[in-house]
Order: structure tokens, then C-alpha cells, then sequence
């Protein structure tokens, strides 16, 4: 492993961008690397809540608000390659700050996750090695070919013919739930890092009945949640049917614009999931990966009611892997979810095919066994990793 080695971590100012990289940042630190995050000047304050040291490429500009004045197109290809336009204009403006930062701290590998453009552009440029972090099931070419419009006036003026495309690629999702371009990916373990969230005090009591989680994640309910929002709170209603507790794990800015909720939701605001998870006995959610992976983890069976993007191929891996289910928002209805929450509780054969999953996920290399690779890239020789094995995980 190269010592002393320098690691730029990038990212676009979205939690869910930012979050799978925190870990293997820290791994990085732990070995003695320095490690540094650029991002946009609005998402320094949540990157310093990680621990890690953080520096601005590119002025603030909002996702959601940078999508939602341009229109949200029905198509879900339509809808992904909007979105990579969005991620493209995004990287734009934060090329230059990028290339400055580039040239200054001089990274001996940059690794940046997949919707973040900026950093790959500079890596080309700059002559450094780039990794990709993959999240998401789905491959979201549209992402690439949106972001290549944007920066096109960029990369003709840095000499590059089109985006460059990364030296290795790691993917957090188990080899038996990844599609076909990802066969190659290389392996990371997920470790969920839930930024600022606080364990209460109540989550060590066990539930005196089965507990339901429900969340929308952090971008899907500004979005509006293409209607999912408006079934949230009949849901619950329904829910107390079934003689359950159903812990509402929504931001309170959002969960304040809701009506009350029914006496059988407790509305707890951010918060970790990975410790919540553990605690019950289904987990009602967007398909968002963090949730999802985190939910297999922990075991627990899945009801996935996607909107866009990554979230729908996520939601299939779920329903596939036996773990869950899955409903599309133009299909879903309140009788229907209800039903689907019944059948998933009422059957252990979820909760098996969860754990299997579990297992798999568990097995593949940890993210201090990942610094290693960077060390290789960073080199300039081949970079291999192998799984664990089953008695290292035991």
C-alpha cells in the first residue's frame, strides 16, 4: 500500500450522494492517509458533521430546486437523463474551483460518487487516478450522457473527447442483486453512516408489538414524492388495523406540513436507521440504497414504493432477492399497500431471504480492505481484492 497517500473524496451536495463515502474515508484516515472532500459551498456543514475535513469547489446550488424549476418529466428515462443534466450543470460550475483544488492539494487518487462529475473532469485533466463509487442498482447511463451535454463546452476546452470514464468502479450491492454492467465492480462492504442522528432513549425497550418503519429518505418528499406523500397518512391509518406500531422516520420540517398522524405512528424525525431497523419487523420505504441495504442488514423485510431513478431497479433487487416487495406509485393504492404490509409480516420466509442477503453483503471487503485498492491504483498496478470469507464474518 502506498503510505502517505492523498485521497480526494467528491460529491454533490445530496446526503444520500455523500453518505456511502464517509466510511471509506474514514478507513483511509484511520491508515494514516490524509484525506479531503470537496463539495458545494451550501453541503460544507453536512460533510463536517461526518468528522472529516472539507473544502468548497463550486458555489451552492439546490438539486431539488435546480430540477423542479426545469419540470419533472413522467418518463423515467426522461426523468434520469433530466436529472444527469442537472448533475451536469452542477459539475460545470464547479469545474474550475475543482481544478484549482486539484492542482493545490495534488491527490494521489481521486474517488468520487457516480452523480459527481466535477471530480473525474479534474482527475483527466490533471493527470490522477479516478475510482467511482457506485450507488444504486440501476446503471443511469442517462446520468452520463445529461452531464456530458453540460460539460461539453469544458471538456473540448481541457482537450477531452468526452467524459473519462473511471480507473475502478466499487459497488456496495451483493454480486446476486447487481445487474450485468456491474459484474466487474468491485466489491465494498456497506457500513450505514446516517450523518447527525441521534439513538433515543425508547429504542432499547422492545416493542410490545411488530414495529413498522416508514420513510421517504431526504430528497423524494421536497420533491413531493409524485404522490406518495398524499397516501402516507391513510396508510397509517389502515396499519392500526393490523395491530402494529409504525415509527415515522420523516424529517420534522416535512412531517409539520402532513396532517396529524394516527395514535399508531410515532413521528420520530431523523434517525439512524441502522439502529432503528433492528428493531422491527418491516420497513416501509422509497428504495433510496442506503435504506434498502441497510434494511437487508439488519434483516428485516421490505415494502419498496419507488419514484425515480436509481430507486425503481433498487426496488426490484428487493422484490427479486425474496426479501420484500415492491409497488409502483402509478399502481399503488392504500388497501393494496396494507395488504402488502400483511403478507410481508406474516411471512418469516422474508425475513430468511433477507439475512441470506445480509450474509452476502457482509462478506464482501470491508472498506479498510478497499484503501488497499487505492493504494493500488494510486500506484499504477493491477488492483484485486478479495471477498471475505465466511469465517472472517462469523
Amino acid at each position: 500500500m502506498l503510505t502517505g497517500m492523498r485521497v480526494l473524496f467528491t460529491s454533490v451536495a445530496l446526503s444520500g450522494h455523500l453518505f456511502p463515502l464517509v466510511p471509506l474515508a474514514w478507513s483511509c484516515r484511520t491508515f494514516g492517509h490524509e484525506v479531503l472532500v470537496a463539495t458545494s459551498d451550501n453541503f460544507l456543514p453536512e460533510v463536517t458533521r461526518s468528522g472529516l475535513p472539507v473544502a468548497s469547489c463550486g458555489p451552492a446550488i439546490d438539486f431539488v430546486e435546480l430540477t423542479t424549476a426545469a419540470g419533472i418529466p413522467e418518463d423515467l428515462q426522461q426523468r434520469r437523463l433530466a436529472n444527469g443534466h442537472a448533475f451536469g450543470r452542477i459539475a460545470a460550475s464547479a469545474l474550475p474551483g475543482m481544478l484549482d483544488l486539484v492542482r493545490a492539494w495534488r491527490p494521489d487518487v481521486i474517488v468520487s460518487e457516480r452523480a459527481e462529475f466535477a471530480g473525474p473532469v479534474a482527475a483527466a485533466v490533471c493527470g490522477v487516478p479516478q475510482v467511482e463509487l457506485q450507488w444504486g442498482v440501476a446503471r443511469l447511463a442517462e446520468y452520463r450522457a445529461g452531464a456530458a451535454v453540460q460539460l461539453a463546452e469544458g471538456l473540448e476546452r481541457h482537450g477531452l473527447a468526452a467524459l473519462p470514464a473511471p480507473r475502478e468502479v466499487l459497488n456496495p450491492w451483493p454480486p446476486s442483486l447487481r445487474l450485468r454492467h456491474a459484474a466487474s465492480h468491485h466489491g465494498i462492504c456497506c457500513v450505514p453512516y446516517n450523518g447527525a442522528a441521534r439513538v433515543p432513549s425508547w429504542l432499547w425497550a422492545p416493542p410490545r408489538r411488530p414495529r413498522i418503519c416508514l420513510t421517504l429518505g431526504t430528497v423524494l418528499p421536497r420533491l413531493g414524492a409524485d404522490g406518495v406523500t398524499d397516501v402516507v397518512v391513510p396508510l397509517l391509518e389502515r396499519l392500526g388495523r393490523l395491530d402494529v406500531e409504525v415509527v415515522v422516520a420523516v424529517d420534522d420540517a416535512v412531517a409539520a406540513t402532513w396532517p396529524p398522524l394516527p395514535a399508531v405512528a410515532r413521528q420520530v424525525g431523523r434517525m439512524p436507521l441502522w439502529q432503528v431497523l433492528q428493531t422491527c419487523d418491516l420497513a416501509v420505504h422509497h428504495g433510496g440504497q442506503g435504506t434498502a441495504l441497510t434494511a437487508f442488514m439488519a434483516g428485516v423485510p421490505q415494502l419498496v414504493i419507488p419514484v425515480f431513478d436509481d430507486q425503481v431497479d433498487n426496488a426490484e433487487a428487493v422484490a427479486r432477492s425474496g426479501a420484500g416487495a415492491c409497488i409502483l406509485p402509478d399502481e399503488l393504492t392504500v388497501p393494496d399497500a396494507v395488504a402488502a404490509c400483511a403478507a410481508l409480516l406474516g411471512d418469516r420466509r422474508h425475513g430468511a431471504a433477507a439475512r441470506a442477503v445480509a450474509a452476502e453483503i457482509a462478506r464482501q471487503p470491508s472498506p479498510a480492505t478497499v484503501v488497499e485498492l487505492l493504494g493500488a491504483v494510486a500506484r499504477g498496478v493491477p488492483a484485486t481484492i478479495r471477498p471475505r470469507r465466511r469465517a472472517d464474518v462469523a
